[in-house]
């Protein structure tokens, strides 16, 4: 094997992960403009209000996710505390009035200009950052109770905390899973993620009882009918647009159900939406593409597995995978109303960006592994054959001299 064809292959990146990403997004400004058209004009006067945004963040995500891409992996190990630090400050911010932006009783957001910045997305991956990193490190300590499962926790429940105070229990929700399964993978022992588990269910579900909007959200998914005009109104307008789109659906711009009907229709339901505009057919197609960005994000974990780039891209793929799957289970009833966005097509800009951030260092793995590895195996069978070399070298010494 040649050194500079070795160099050659260590260039190479997963390309299919990039036009499933793009393809989703570009069908999402479709549809942003689609379900957002009549809301814009009438709110602001512009029917291209949420698409300019968009545009704008996609400019933006598109960038960084293209200068993430060219960054060393490792640069992320060493800047795991740091990121986890500035993550704090962050959702500490967002929570002073004055400094964070208050939408809809919730305070999230930073407001920087016409644009808008939600700081716990920027948790998401200061997460999957420090867990990689921290399990890499600790090895089969992390089977250890106190020294090993405990600490990563303490790091992950402040974070969440914050978070549950803005409110928002969806990303607290995202996180807790996410981070439970990175530490299973990692080695943890399933009796200590099983506690883990029983000890805060009961938080959560105080969570859900004693804020009345959730807990009838929760109503409202086990019998949307009975309510359909209240607690169950946005998921039977969900099914609504569903029915109306049938196979091939009515054709982009021709939903009828975002016309003031579904609530959320260009961020939480844009799903509902296509399938309204594109029926059945588009929704299977929007679905196999997220099935193919997933199945390349599982052969890059594969390529990876048991290293910190292994870590890091199953942390992503698990992240960005239950949000996919929550989204998708709400906005067809399977799941309670919960607000979150669907990765690449719901309209937000700070997801989009978290999410292209994510994708970059996807891509930045796929082209490293198994061509490093093969570099290193060569390395090493050449540093054997120096020092065989040099062994028989010495013993023709010693047989000559004897």
């Amino acid at each position: 094997m040649e050194t500079n064809q070795l160099r050659l292959n260590f260039s190479k990146k997963d390309n299919l992960l990039i036009v499933a990403v793009m393809c989703l997004a570009g069908l999402g400004l479709i549809m942003i403009y689609s379900a957002s058209a009549m809301t814009a004009l009438q709110k602001y006067g512009d029917s291209f209000y949420f698409l300019k945004r968009q545009s704008v963040w996609m400019i933006i995500s598109v960038t960084a996710m293209l200068l993430i891409s060219r960054i060393d992996i490792d640069l992320w190990k060493r800047l795991h505390i740091p990121l986890i630090i500035v993550s704090v400050i962050f959702l500490l911010l967002v929570l002073i009035p004055g400094v964070g932006t208050e939408i809809n009783n919730s305070r999230r957001w930073f407001r920087l200009g016409p644009l808008s910045f939600q700081p716990s997305e920027m948790a998401k991956v200061s997460v999957i950052i420090y867990l990689s990193t921290y399990l890499i490190k600790k090895g089969e300590k992390i089977k250890d109770l106190f020294n090993g499962f405990i600490p990563p926790l303490v790091v992950v429940g402040i974070m969440s905390l914050l978070i549950v105070v803005e409110p928002d229990l969806g990303t607290v929700l995202v996180i807790g899973a996410g981070s439970g399964i990175m530490l299973f993978i990692g080695g943890a022992r399933i009796l200590h993620i099983s506690g883990l588990f029983f000890s805060f269910l009961p938080v959560v579900i105080l969570l859900i009882i004693n804020v009345g909007y959730r807990i009838r959200r929760v109503t409202a998914f086990l019998n949307p009918w009975d309510d359909p005009g209240g607690a169950g109104y946005q998921i039977v307008q969900s099914f609504l647009a569903f029915g109306n789109g049938g196979v091939l659906g009515r054709g982009v711009g021709g939903g009828r159900q975002k016309l003031f009907f579904l609530p959320e229709a260009h961020t939480d339901f844009i799903f509902s939406v296509v399938g309204e505009e594109l029926g059945f057919a588009g929704c299977t197609i929007v679905t196999l593409l997220f099935m193919f960005f997933l199945w390349r994000c599982f052969i890059i974990i594969r390529s990876h597995w048991g290293s910190f780039e292994g870590y890091l891209a199953s942390g992503i793929t698990i992240f960005m995978g239950i949000q996919i799957i929550i989204n998708l289970y709400v906005v067809t009833g399977l799941f309670p109303t919960k607000g979150l966005a669907l990765p690449f097509l719901s309209f937000g800009g700070t997801s989009l960006l978290t999410n292209m951030v994510m994708v970059g260092i996807l891509y930045a793995i796929s082209g490293r592994s198994p061509v490093t590895n093969q570099v290193n195996a060569y390395t090493n069978i050449q540093n054997l054959k120096s020092k065989t070399q040099n062994i028989n070298s010495k013993l023709k010494i010693l047989h000559f001299k004897l």
